[in-house]
């Protein structure tokens, strides 16, 4: 299996920038966390390459984000990442820009959280602490309630996330809150 270390260099390979990175870390950082709560913490490093190798072609087909995830598989293959991998980086834009949907719990949580990491940095980013430090649920709630506030944001894809790993939203938010905490300086806050 590809190293950590590897999967990061091939994320800086392909995406130069800064934002892009610390997205993958908040990602992996995520993605490790929720490994331990579906008690798979023998493969958090799976989880946490996955994280971090999801986006891999974005800054390739961000002009066309229906392509997202269709570049992906050449390039890890090339890279010579297992097909596990690369079956859950292209789950993740199920529904959106792949037909390749979530059926392992890895598959399910990636495509619960990618997108939530963001609105909660985001959430983060506002407060007069700039930090997740002092950020709780019902903060994040009251923005997800405004759809002016992080709008690029796709809640329903977050809802439904949520729905196929079989925990309440509340949770999926509060333990991505908690995951996020301990990398907030790598992820740029």
């Amino acid at each position: 299996m590809i190293t950590r270390d590897e999967a990061l260099e091939l994320v800086k390979k392909y995406n130069k920038e800064q934002s892009h990175i610390h997205h993958a870390l908040a990602v992996e950082a995520t993605m490790r966390h929720f490994a331990e709560i579906f008690n798979e913490a023998e493969n958090k490093d799976l989880w946490g390459i996955v994280g971090l190798l999801h986006d891999i072609d974005w800054e390739m087909t961000s002009d066309k984000p229906e392509t997202h995830c269709h570049l992906a598989p050449d390039l890890l293959r090339a890279a010579g990442v297992d097909e596990e991998i690369i079956r859950a980086v292209q789950s993740h834009g199920y529904g959106i820009c792949t037909d390749v949907e979530p059926v392992s719990n890895l598959e399910k949580t990636l495509f619960a959280i990618d997108e939530l990491t963001g609105l909660i940095i985001t959430a983060g980013l506002v407060r007069p602490s700039k930090s997740l430090s002092d950020l709780e649920l019902k903060s994040v709630k009251k923005k997800w309630k405004d759809k002016a506030f992080a709008r690029g944001v796709n809640r329903d894809i977050i809802k439904a996330g949520a729905d196929r790993i079989g925990l309440e939203l509340d949770r999926v938010i509060n333990e991505t809150i908690l995951a996020l905490r301990p990398v907030e300086k790598d992820i740029g806050m």
